[in-house]
């Protein structure tokens, strides 16, 4: 299964996010690779606890679809709505500068990777308490999953 926390799967990661420019277009949704980028900072924010965001997650959420969204080795669906201070058409921080907003993603992705449990967000807002095993996979999978979106 795989994880941030498997070296090659996180270099693996950041070389496609080294490849991703502002110009590529998107293969579903409506976010451009720049907003995408942002989307992606804001959420590992969230994993840092150092971004604020609603809470969304009942029994259902944090017991049946986290299982499924984290372990069931079947692509994430699309155009799932997303919370709205990481949608960057609502709350979500405003793509500024393409390197810059490409290079804090891919220091929040190690900072991540680097960290402990006991330093990482206890809670998912949707799928609610995480393990930073947990958080490793969903890092790999959401970024997996956007970075598709883009032909990545």
């Amino acid at each position: 299964m795989k994880s941030l926390g498997q070296p090659e799967i996180r270099r693996s990661v950041i070389e496609r996010v080294g490849k991703l420019g502002a110009d590529h277009n998107p293969l579903w949704g409506r976010m451009s690779a720049h907003q995408m980028v942002c989307h992606l900072t804001d959420s590992f924010k969230v994993a840092t606890g150092e971004r604020p965001i609603s809470s969304k997650s009942g029994w259902k959420e944090r017991n049946v679809f986290k299982f499924i969204a984290l372990y069931v080795p079947a692509p994430w669906p699309k155009d799932v709505p997303t919370m709205p201070e990481a949608d960057q058409f609502i709350g979500g921080t405003r793509p500024i500068e393409f390197e810059q907003d490409r290079r804090e993603l891919l220091r929040l992705i190690d900072d991540v990777c680097d960290r402990d449990a006991a330093r990482l967000a206890a809670t998912h807002p949707y799928f609610g308490p995480m393990t930073c095993a947990n958080w490793l996979r969903w890092g790999f999978l959401h970024a997996d999953h956007h970075l598709r979106q883009f032909g990545l």
